[in-house]
């Protein structure tokens, strides 16, 4: 009832404010004192032309706009209802004075064209200006309620004037509840500079910013630049840093695309800010045809790559999705997460190990998958080396028998997630995921089924990983242990590298080793001082930084390509493509077969049995090689591409 009567008041206020405005037009058109033959026409005509005004209102369904939250979309549906109806009356006044002689009734319609033009302003202003007094008067309110028991509001500056600084700015105008108080922008673009953003002065650039600090009194900085790289996130938060200025910033632009967060979560700086990247540009069509409406496996499903893979593979929504993971617990997590986020993909937790031949051949056989991406693996290299033959088990025949499984069921595609460190290996678990690209390739020379291979090399985040032991040693008190000063990482986000995963998936025509670009490379002290900094401590007076020295089987530096591969360039600007390598599969058959025994005779055993497949093991050097490898250039698409995990 309450509605309806809102709505009638609504209706009853919009005729009024039409009725007005016909009234208003004809005395202003003649300038206070109409004729008497226009007053008894505009009392004529006042009935049908505010009704044909409200009918044409209805027919683009103004009425039924909320009041409260009346923007631009709804103002331009007022203005074409409007003007379609001016029109109208122009087309009227125009036939009836040629078609009829000016007497009698007929005189009535001759509604002069300057009161259709003011009616048609008037109406303008009075039907969009009470709604947006309505919203102005509703956010006022509501913004006094959140502001009630705020202490006090931090002045803030907002770096980035664009359209993310535009949204911000609204944000924060209209929820005092967030403790700041923005008191002008910094920009880049110097033509930005004494431009007015949704009532917020744009100050000066962010060269500036120490004089707009102290002039504004300024002790918080906001990055509002949702499309920002690390090096731009990296230079403002030093700039801020120096000033005695908190830094705070807004998700990235892939976050906020996603759904995973909206662009109004504002948060702390973090390690992952200070190293990303230019989005990636995904050929979402082909990615698309690849996997939509196909029924799709995914090998640990439960571990970092894994279950973000089974989330953007969600998003091109397959048929089914087939989670394959040992870890009960990891499985059950990953598969509760996916449940909420996809309610409508039909999902499969399947607890499996993929050494497990007859329960992955039961899978294969009662889901008949047509894509299968392969991310189960041992991954820690000092944690491999003290356990060569679960290396040897599940990196190299836990892939072999998901693949030759993949061929007997004549998969369309296969994916399997390689690592930097299968490179010219100095440790097993480099070795063993070597040996396994070198089985895939061979497989992939004589099969139906498209095997390639995706190569790249440290993830942000990780479980395991560098990131989340450095900041449990910081939440200790240090010290933060790093194991040489002059040893270098290359990082990607989780969610770019399986981007790059499925993009990869939908090229080549199978034997492919694809390589991602892992940007530039960044020292792991470096990292360490920025984790330090960031968390609000000082490198070396509050956290010690100790080198602990190499852990066995890590590198200094790491590579991403073999010089025998020739890596070059794809049409896809962030990934190569390793050349064919010549593969003896009669001789490849008999080294596994040895290899499969010397997992069971202890270390000395297996580094033999791997050096025999994988000649550069266990030094990592070939006759050719130099100490360190020449990092190679983009634009040339060859050479070593250095990278690395910790």
């Amino acid at each position: 009832m309450t509605r309806f009567m809102n709505r009638t008041t609504q209706a009853a206020l919009d005729m009024a404010i039409l009725s007005l405005a016909l009234w208003v037009a004809f005395f202003l058109r003649f300038d206070g004192q109409p004729p008497f033959i226009m007053l008894k026409r505009l009392v004529f005509v006042w009935p049908w032309v505010v009704g044909l005004q409200f009918g044409v209102l209805a027919l683009f369904g103004v009425p039924r706009f909320s009041w409260r939250f009346i923007g631009l979309r709804e103002v331009t549906r007022i203005v074409v209802a409007l003007g379609l109806t001016s029109a109208l009356l122009l087309v009227m006044r125009i036939a009836s004075a040629r078609l009829f002689p000016v007497w009698g009734y007929f005189q009535y319609v001759l509604i002069p064209f300057g009161v259709i033009a003011m009616d048609f302003t008037i109406a303008l202003l009075g039907i969009a200006g009470i709604r947006a007094l309505r919203r102005i008067t509703t956010e006022r309110k509501a913004t006094k309620r959140r502001g009630k028991g705020i202490a006090k509001q931090e002045n803030t500056i907002l770096l980035g004037a664009g359209a993310a600084g535009l949204l911000i700015a609204k944000e924060l105008v209209s929820r005092p509840e967030l403790g700041m108080r923005p008191v002008g922008f910094l920009d880049a673009d110097k033509s930005k500079v004494g431009t007015i953003v949704h009532g917020i002065p744009v100050l000066g650039t962010t060269e500036m910013m120490q004089e707009v600090a102290e002039e504004h009194g300024a002790t918080l900085a906001l990055i509002a630049i949702a499309s920002a790289r690390g090096k731009d996130i990296r230079r403002l938060s030093q700039q801020c840093s120096r000033l005695g200025i908190k830094t705070k910033i807004i998700p990235s632009v892939h976050d906020i695309v996603s759904g995973h967060v909206n662009i109004g979560e504002i948060r702390e700086l973090n390690i992952e800010d200070l190293l990303r990247r230019e989005p990636v540009q995904l050929e979402e069509d082909a990615i698309s045809e690849f996997i939509e409406g196909q029924v799709v496996v995914v090998t640990g499903a439960g571990g970092s790559i894994g279950s973000e893979l089974c989330v953007q593979i969600c998003s091109f929504a397959p048929k089914c999705l087939v989670m394959v993971e040992r870890s009960e617990n990891a499985l059950f997590e990953s598969h509760r997460a996916l449940l909420a986020q996809f309610p409508d993909i039909s999902l499969i937790p399947s607890i499996a190990d993929v050494s497990d031949a007859e329960r992955i051949r039961s899978i294969f056989l009662e889901y008949e998958p047509q894509t299968v991406f392969h991310a189960a693996a041992h991954k820690h290299v000092p944690m491999m080396e003290s356990n060569p033959g679960e290396a040897v088990k599940n990196n190299v025949f836990g892939t072999k028998t998901l693949v030759d499984i993949a061929h007997e069921s004549r998969v369309d595609a296969f994916v399997m997630v390689s690592t930097d460190k299968a490179v010219n290996p100095t440790s097993v678990m480099g070795a063993t995921k070597r040996v396994a690209e070198i089985y895939v390739q061979a497989l992939a020379a004589k099969s139906k089924t498209r095997f390639v291979t995706v190569r790249f090399g440290n993830v942000l985040g990780s479980a395991g990983s560098v990131i989340p032991i450095f900041k449990q040693q910081i939440a200790k008190g240090g010290p933060v242990t790093v194991t040489h000063p002059e040893m270098t990482r290359y990082f990607m986000t989780i969610p770019e590298a399986c981007q790059l995963i499925m993009q990869a998936g939908t090229m080549g025509r199978g034997g492919e080793i694809f390589i991602l670009d892992m940007g530039e490379p960044v020292k792991i002290v470096d990292l360490a001082s920025d984790l330090i900094t960031l968390s609000g401590l000082e490198p070396m007076v509050d956290i010690e930084i100790e080198f602990c020295g190499i852990r066995p089987g890590e590198k200094l530096y790491e590579e991403l390509s073999a010089s025998t591969e020739n890596a070059k360039k794809t049409s896809h600007p962030k990934i190569f493509v390793g050349q064919h390598v010549a593969i003896d599969s009669f001789v490849l058959k008999e080294q596994l077969a040895d290899l499969q025994v010397a997992g069971e005779m202890g270390k000395d055993a297996i580094t033999e049995r791997l050096t025999a497949l994988v000649p550069t093991f266990p030094t990592g050097e070939t006759p050719s090689s130099e100490a360190a490898p020449a990092q190679a250039t983009p634009s040339t698409g060859t050479g070593l591409l250095q990278t690395a995990t910790s």
